[in-house]
């Protein structure tokens, strides 16, 4: 089912996801996961057949990230889990806002070293009651920032050089120097500021060029940023709340795309049929594997 833009937009997998979030294609089985974070659910597309599998989990998920042994790391609302994505087992990691019941985790990634980085956010109000926390192999889970309402963007340059992070809500992605060996951010400073955009920064991949492709929430379309934070390409959506983008595919050059019907009302949904749905853009570019938490 195209939708002809700038680009040619397809749906892979049509569906009603609440808030669709953390694409991520594996490419030893060549399938793409994402979860649904109000649904709460894990799913999974198999581009071969068609067939979509869903995992039922018990509370908000915010994002999950292959294990380079087997199974998943989840985030979910009260901690950090081992997920067996077949049976829903869940197995605690890290809890540490449990002195925080009303914050949630969110947007997560991996670095390439393996660690787990993970933002938290305050689920009922937009308050800067969040942080983002890092994950290491030895379950070492370090405080990295505070006073975050709602963290979005977690990705890293091609070099490893640089780090990525928004908070939506104050409609900035900020970059880091980021060191591989030791995980550490350091020169924090403003990558693109988005005030005046039609919509606030949301999940973020980054291509094998060293360009940041981020999906701007509200803003029907996703948007590519140079590594000096300009902007250099525009794809619309059919959607007005596109979430999380990933590159895909054997070739990783397919970029797959979550988006989210929360909030929406009759209205919008008359507008949009095709909001909750998985979309997939040819964008000329491609992308990089994802990597895994090495613990």
């Amino acid at each position: 089912m195209p939708f002809q833009g700038a680009h040619l937009v397809d749906v892979v997998v049509k569906g009603n996801d609440q808030l669709g979030e953390c694409t991520l294609w594996c490419e030893r089985e060549e399938v793409l996961w994402w979860v649904d974070s109000r649904g709460p659910a894990l799913k999974r597309w198999n581009p071969t057949d068609g067939s979509v599998s869903t995992t039922v989990l018990p509370s908000t998920v915010g994002s999950v990230a292959f294990r380079e042994n087997g199974g998943m790391l989840a985030a979910l609302q009260s901690g950090l889990y081992f997920l067996d994505p077949q049976s829903g087992a869940l197995q605690v990691v890290a809890q540490p806002e449990a002195h925080l019941p009303g914050n949630r985790f969110n947007d997560g990634r991996c670095d390439r070293a393996g660690r787990f980085w993970a933002g938290t956010m305050s689920d009922a109000k937009r308050e800067p009651t969040g942080s983002l926390y890092r994950l290491s192999a030895d379950l070492s889970c370090t405080q990295i920032r505070a006073d975050v309402i709602v963290p979005n963007s977690i990705s890293w340059s091609p070099d490893n050089r640089t780090m990525y992070f928004a908070d939506t809500y104050r409609q900035v992605i900020r970059a880091w120097d980021f060191d591989l060996a030791s995980g550490e951010v350091s020169n924090e400073r403003v990558f693109c500021d988005t005030t005046g955009h039609p919509g606030r920064p949301d999940g973020s991949c980054v291509d094998a060029d060293g360009c940041l492709w981020n999906a701007e929430y509200g803003g029907w379309r996703l948007v590519r940023y140079t590594p000096a934070g300009k902007i250099d390409r525009v794809i619309e959506m059919p959607v007005a709340n596109p979430t999380c983008c990933c590159f895909g595919g054997t070739a990783l050059d397919t970029l797959y795309v979550t988006s989210a019907t929360q909030r929406l009302t009759p209205e919008d949904l008359a507008r949009q049929p095709l909001a909750g749905s998985v979309f997939a853009v040819n964008p000329g570019v491609r992308g990089l594997p994802e990597a895994r938490f090495a613990g």
